[in-house]
């Protein structure tokens, strides 16, 4: 008993520290803007001619293939001359994400200013590291919206309204000529890097006036008072030089892997190959940037705060014929279903891709998803379910050791003649929750071109889920050319099912 009662009272004390302990908004900081007049950089010199070919327009490359996604990070790092400004939910402390700092630090070293932003909500453990880099004279750290207890998260449940919203955007710009956005963290997966699980996603390079646009985004959010320079969060350390050195030191060893990896090649390949020496490598393109007010991740902003989602609507207009969705997380409330049926009811064909229940890296947000699928379905929606692995049976389980792909991609395709791509999920997260980011681009070119690729395979890499005569759901494929029908979710066992059925009863789904 003298023990429980011990527990107990170390389990307040821990409380209690926890409703104590608090982020220093007024820390001070300095103001700072994206660079201008870089036209005459490398980078400038290189789409000079054709942005001026294409006034008012983007142009826009779409970057479907993981090892191109960080061969083009890495590449327009080592070709910056005036400044790095980087916007991520995650990173990781692995291959991807040591390799990723370094070019960042060599970029640094060669006098090119970053600027790294950082969500906070994964970022345990890399105070540390995060404090050694923005001890550097050229590379400086803030995190957006941080844990007040830094070491004690889950402890900080007197801010839990304020930290479950997030920073879910994801941008690179470099020398204010050129940017990468899209669905991509820094991690092995989104890089296909991880043998054992990969994340099928999307970015897109684009180059014109949306540039500066992207750029003003950046700089609304670096200098609101969410974001929070490095030094008020972790000690900056005591020799700064040495501390550099050693990091250094340890990250350039990441090189090795990568070097004798399936990215070398890409990695060698030069600037040109990707942006090309004709304009054929990019689609010009009228455009619309979309993005949430970083004041969304306060409560008491967020209602009167610049929605995504409201600039979509004005963007896109009303859906006439075709509304084609992929998302890697799916879930809507009544009302949000209720809008889907106002499409169907105008005749609109509407077409969703999301994971299926043994792809999903989120059990608990597929207990959200499972109760629009018959709702849907009745209303005459075309669902499909990505496969967790092509080469495994659909009615069995997944073997332990095989690999297991994930969606992650978030894109989304209007009456065949624009298109989204971007971090925005069609889930309450993205809708109410966290701040997102994106591009709208009218063009029938890429739009088409999305939904011809993920049409064409659709029927060996997802399930189509439909409902029988007893309103059953089943999910149909395809498997060396024979059509195949399971009754269950497709390659799970008892338990993943029964942690879904469960948690899709938990009162949570505005949360996810």
């Amino acid at each position: 008993m003298r023990r429980i009662l011990q527990r107990l009272i170390a389990s307040w004390a821990l409380l209690a520290l926890a409703g104590c302990a608090s982020v220093d908004w007024d820390y001070p900081k300095s103001e700072s803007r994206a660079i201008q007049g870089s036209e005459d950089s490398y980078l400038g010199r290189q789409v000079a001619d054709y942005v001026a070919a294409h006034p008012g327009e983007g142009g826009f490359y779409p970057v479907y293939d993981g090892i191109d996604a960080l061969a083009l990070r890495l590449l327009l790092a080592e070709r910056a001359e005036h400044t790095i400004d980087v916007q991520y939910f995650l990173i990781h402390n692995d291959l991807v994400g040591k390799v990723f700092v370094n070019a960042l630090l060599q970029a640094a070293n060669r006098g090119v200013r970053v600027r790294f932003l950082l969500d906070d909500v994964l970022a345990k453990g890399l105070d540390p590291g995060l404090a050694i880099l923005d001890s550097h004279e050229n590379f400086e750290v803030r995190i957006f919206n941080p844990f007040a207890n830094r070491s004690a998260r889950a402890l900080d449940v007197a801010n839990l309204g304020r930290v479950t919203r997030r920073m879910h955007n994801k941008s690179f710009t470099v020398d204010n000529q050129i940017t990468l956005m899209g669905g991509r963290n820094i991690a092995d997966e989104y890089f296909g890097a991880r043998p054992d699980h990969k994340f099928g996603d999307l970015d897109v390079l684009a180059i014109g006036p949306i540039v500066s646009e992207v750029s003003d985004m950046f700089d609304t959010y670096w200098n609101h008072r969410a974001a929070i320079p490095m030094a008020a969060l972790a000690e900056t350390p005591e020799n700064a030089t040495e501390a550099l050195s050693n990091f250094e030191t340890r990250v350039r060893k990441s090189l090795e892997g990568i070097e004798t990896s399936r990215y070398a090649d890409a990695v060698e390949r030069s600037f040109d190959y990707y942006v090309g020496t004709t304009s054929n490598e990019f689609i010009w393109a009228p455009y619309d940037l979309v993005y949430d007010s970083p004041d969304k991740s306060s409560a008491e902003t967020a209602d009167e705060s610049e929605f995504l989602m409201n600039q979509m609507s004005a963007s896109i207009g009303e859906v006439k014929e075709y509304l084609f969705v992929v998302t890697p997380y799916f879930v809507l409330l009544d009302e949000d279903i209720e809008a889907f049926q106002r499409l169907r009811d105008r005749g609109v064909n509407v077409t969703v891709l999301t994971n299926s229940l043994a792809s999903n890296n989120h059990v608990v947000v597929h207990g959200g998803y499972k109760a629009v699928r018959k709702p849907l379905l009745e209303m005459g929606v075309n669902l499909y379910e990505q496969r967790a692995n092509v080469d495994a049976p659909a009615d069995k389980p997944l073997p332990k050791d095989i690999p297991v792909s994930t969606l992650h991609a978030k894109t989304f395709v209007v009456d065949n003649n624009s298109i989204f791509i971007g971090s925005f999920n069609w889930n309450q997260r993205s809708l109410n929750r966290d701040t997102e980011l994106g591009v709208i681009i009218h063009s029938p070119q890429i739009a088409g071109e999305l939904v011809e690729l993920v049409s064409e395979a659709l029927p060996t890499r997802a399930f189509q889920v439909y409902t029988n005569e007893s309103n059953d759901l089943r999910w149909k494929c395809y498997e060396d050319g024979n059509e195949v029908i399971v009754k269950k979710e497709p390659q799970t066992g008892f338990w993943k099912r029964f942690n879904a059925g469960f948690l899709r009863f938990m009162p949570i789904r505005s949360q996810l």
